[in-house]
């Protein structure tokens, strides 16, 4: 498959991943969703656009270029179950509505979703774990941060509307807990956002699994509200008069966990 990630090394030991942006869809998965599907709704629109300011910071980023619903980059290989509450899998069978995402009996078959985990999947965890090796080795730490975003408003995936920034570290496990408290200091700074720590989304796949602060590498998930950036309806327009402001606070968010980690590091 072509165009399977998008990559760029920077210069300081800070990679960005953004799993879910991806629009691109196989002929298998197009072939069978059902309507409702083509809109792509559960999208994370325009996060490479509302972190276009990552180079300014040296930071490294990776973004995939193929939908969530031919294969979730979020969910484990062997598709264990990350929450107890709803949610969907590595090869999403459901729309966050709960609505079926295919036709009855139209799924891609199961040599079609080994392929993509072998030509999707695999190259995308292959290249975090690389670029964080290479960070660790030449800093002697490295710092993970998972963007994502979503609806403010899911009713089967959480009651009532979602704080803006959703901060998750594995309920403490996956980042020391002073990198935590900085980014937590960050968001209870702005004013104009809400925000929780290990609230509905504590980390996904990327932040349980590559987030090992005994290693010193550390992993942080943020689930953005879209409403903070975006029109959350079709078209999902990008909204320059709500991610300006937005954007200030994530580059904050960046920064402190560079100054953390030099602060801590000495490098």
């Amino acid at each position: 498959m072509d165009n399977v990630i998008s990559f760029s090394r920077g210069r300081a030991p800070l990679l960005i991943s953004m799993p879910h942006p991806g629009t691109h869809l196989t002929p298998a998965v197009e072939a069978g969703m059902v309507a409702a599907g083509w809109d792509l709704t559960d999208t994370d629109w325009h996060i490479p656009r509302l972190y276009d300011f990552a180079a300014e910071l040296g930071a490294s980023t990776l973004a995939a270029q193929y939908s969530r619903y031919v294969i979730d980059l979020n969910r484990p290989a062997d598709d264990k179950p990350l929450y107890a509450t709803a949610t969907t899998g590595l090869y999403p069978a459901t729309l966050f509505d709960g609505e079926p995402l295919y036709r009855e009996g139209e799924e891609p078959s199961a040599a079609e979703r080994a392929r993509y985990l072998a030509e999707i999947w695999t190259p995308y965890h292959q290249t975090i774990s690389e670029e964080l090796a290479r960070m660790k080795a030449e800093f002697g730490y490295a710092l993970l941060f998972d963007a994502h975003s979503i609806r403010s408003f899911v009713p089967r995936l959480f009651d009532g509307r979602l704080p803006d920034f959703n901060l998750g570290t594995n309920a403490g496990a996956s980042c020391d807990p002073a990198l935590a408290e900085a980014l937590v200091a960050v968001c209870a700074k702005a004013k104009d956002y809400s925000h929780v720590l290990n609230g509905r989304f504590k980390g996904g796949h990327i932040t349980r699994h590559y987030g090992q602060p005994g290693e010193h590498i550390h992993a942080v998930q943020l689930e953005l509200a879209q409403c903070t950036y975006m029109d959350e309806q079709v078209p999902f327009d990008y909204r320059e008069d709500l991610a300006v402001p937005t954007q200030v606070v994530l580059r904050q968010l960046l920064q402190a966990m560079l100054e953390w980690g030099r602060g801590t590091y000495g490098r």
